[in-house]
């Protein structure tokens, strides 16, 4: 079965924008041009270009490095180049050239917390395909550029995106979720901190691209999430239980398997506080008819009854999920002013992250106040 989002692969730190920024705004609001600093690394490596290797190139060095051949399809993609091979006998792969400004730390520990989560059973996510050399990447040459190539096994399943998620459903991904968690608990590779704008521990440079939002409801509510993680998240950071995390189970992410619940796409996969993958996946239970904290609930209360949320975590969530928010409406309307009408990628955002501000807005209606108090209820 054709999986969108193994088709768009990655969606991760970069992605290509044909303005140029180069600064960031002072915290505490967007246009206050006193006390600028430069820009970011996680800003800079945001704008680079994925690969456009010639797709014969790929075919070629696949077939000698990995001994696969077969149907290419290009995939849409934000931060690699990538394909989906069916090979001759049917069996289905996802194929990556990463982009060549990825540090080989990065690249390898994602190989590897795939690696660590195979051997550990039970829950299913992309296999590491080796080389004919017993490597677990390959090289290819292209543009005046070395990249890493990588091929991966091809998860089979519905995609939590394409079903009605209602409380059941979004109980039973809280469960699956931190299953994946605590799996990768204990796991730990050098490059466990790469440098993500996704990462919501870098929520603050956001504000170097609010000038993109051209609506002044949605920016004030942007910067009011960004203000309130600041205010409230950034103390207490020092605080928070550690450890690596998927960093992206969005319901693209998710899929419905004939094994139970399995997740792809590890780009933004990352050592950070466990309660931001909470947090960035319930940013994605949206209800809006009645209740807006009601698959949130549920959800929360599936992952609870796995592995359970500290107090202090609970107290954060309120503003860790209004902060993914604000991080896909930003760079969703980012993306609109960078790219093209008829552009895949573009195309794609608009359709899936349209709801973020209307989420975002159905939150700061509810009020801190409100959401904490049911939180504090569900993990009594």
């Amino acid at each position: 079965m054709l999986n969108y989002v193994q088709q768009n692969a990655t969606e991760s730190t970069l992605l290509r924008l044909n303005t140029v920024q180069r600064q960031v705004y002072s915290p505490r609001g967007f246009g206050d041009h006193g006390g600028m600093t430069a820009e970011s690394l996680a800003l800079t490596a945001i704008k680079a270009q994925s690969p456009t290797v010639d797709e014969a190139v790929v075919a070629r060095a696949v077939r000698e490095q990995f001994g696969l051949h077969g149907e290419y399809v290009s995939l849409v993609s934000e931060r690699d180049q990538n394909f989906r091979l069916r090979a001759t006998d049917g069996s289905q792969f996802l194929v990556k050239v990463t982009s060549a400004v990825e540090d080989a730390a990065t690249t390898e520990f994602q190989i590897a917390a795939l690696q660590h989560i195979e051997n550990a059973g039970g829950i299913p996510v992309p296999g590491v395909v080796r080389t004919v050399d017993g490597n677990s990447s390959g090289e290819l040459h292209g543009q005046g550029m070395t990249h890493t190539l990588r091929v991966m096994t091809w998860v089979d399943g519905k995609q939590l995106e394409s079903l009605h998620v209602d409380a059941a459903l979004a109980s039973q991904f809280g469960t699956a979720l931190a299953r994946l968690n605590r799996t990768l608990c204990g796991f730990s590779h050098p490059g466990e901190k790469p440098v993500l704008l996704w990462d919501l521990q870098r929520v603050i440079e956001l504000r170097a691209l609010m000038g993109s939002i051209d609506d002044p409801a949605v920016r004030t509510g942007v910067a009011g999430a960004i203000d309130d993680y600041e205010d409230n998240v950034v103390p207490a950071l020092s605080m928070l239980r550690t450890q690596v995390i998927h960093g992206d189970a969005n319901p693209e992410n998710v899929l419905i398997t004939d094994s139970g619940f399995g997740f792809i796409d590890f780009g933004d996969i990352i050592k950070a506080p466990l309660v931001f993958d909470v947090a960035i996946a319930a940013s994605y239970m949206r209800a809006f008819d009645g209740e807006p904290m009601a698959l949130i609930a549920a959800f929360l209360e599936g992952y609870h009854s796995e592995v359970r949320l500290e107090s202090n975590e609970g107290e954060l969530l309120f503003d860790l999920i209004r902060a993914r928010l604000a991080t896909t409406i930003t760079l969703m309307y980012w993306r609109i002013r960078a790219r093209p009408q008829n552009d895949p990628y573009r195309q794609k955002t608009l359709a899936l992250e349209s709801g973020a501000g209307k989420f975002l807005a159905a939150l700061d209606s509810l009020g801190r106040a409100i959401f904490n108090s049911n939180i504090s209820k569900l993990l009594t």
